[in-house]
């Protein structure tokens, strides 16, 4: 891997889930640790059909537009499309990245991952 964000992100979330012992950010990691082609890509219309208002949304890899979102909700992913970013914060939703989100301290309990 040459994408220097990517493997610090994934480092991050495997030295959480060794530290907190808890499950979610290694899943997470070992989703992001796949080749660019095999990555996940989820788009809005998913989030908003698969959430509620207020939910927290972990997607290891890409959020692309594709679809509307009527809630506020907070996502956090590795990457998002520009249209994307636009529409979750049309809707008052957050754009986070998956460090963010670690650093926030989320109850791991409250996050979704969505693949």
């Amino acid at each position: 891997m040459t994408n220097r964000q990517l493997v610090d992100t994934i480092q991050a979330l495997e030295k959480a889930s060794e530290k907190t012992g808890k499950a979610i950010w290694g899943a997470l990691a070992e989703e992001l640790d796949r080749s660019k082609r095999r990555r996940v890509s989820v788009n809005l219309s998913s989030i908003d059909r698969h959430t509620k208002e207020g939910d927290v949304v972990a997607v290891p890899g890409k959020v692309l537009a594709a679809g509307s979102l009527s809630k506020a909700v907070k996502v956090a992913a590795f990457s998002f499309s520009e249209g994307a970013l636009a529409k979750i914060r049309a809707a008052e939703g957050e754009a986070m990245s998956l460090t963010d989100l670690l650093a926030a301290g989320v109850e791991p309990s409250q996050i979704r991952i969505m693949k």
